[in-house]
């Protein structure tokens, strides 16, 4: 297939595609007369850019990945550099979830303080909005 059909089934721009070959993650295969052409393995690996970009993926995370599908692997996260991926990924977010939890803390006490400062005290609360 060529590279308009790819980017409309892998729903992304020609552009996009583009920028991917330039970066090494999608191959420049040329027809004869000068066309880039696709196929169904390339899908599969748009696919696989894309699933792990929605997970918050940086695109260069996605490389092991992509490589993994290239050798031959049916699932690109079979392979050892993408299970080393997944578990820096793993700790990121659970060292951003550590800090989210203690701004919440901090946000809730906050929230306390300045409602048992108020003259008359803290604003009686309806059950039904929390």
């Amino acid at each position: 297939m060529r590279i308009g059909e790819l980017a409309a089934r892998a729903g992304t721009t020609t552009r996009t595609l583009r920028y991917y070959e330039s970066r090494g993650l999608l191959p420049a295969r040329r027809s004869g007369n000068g066309y880039r052409t696709y196929d169904e393995d390339d899908v599969r690996l748009l696919e696989q850019i894309r699933t792990l970009q929605d997970f918050g993926f940086d695109l260069e995370e996605t490389r092991p990945f992509v490589e993994c599908l290239r050798s031959g692997h049916p699932e690109g996260d079979s392979c050892p550099a993408s299970l080393a991926v997944y578990r820096r990924k793993l700790n990121e977010l659970d060292a951003l979830i550590g800090e989210l939890t203690a701004v919440r803390e901090q946000v809730g006490a906050q929230l306390t303080r300045a409602e048992a400062a108020l003259p008359g005290g803290p604003e009686p609360r309806c059950e039904l909005t929390g």
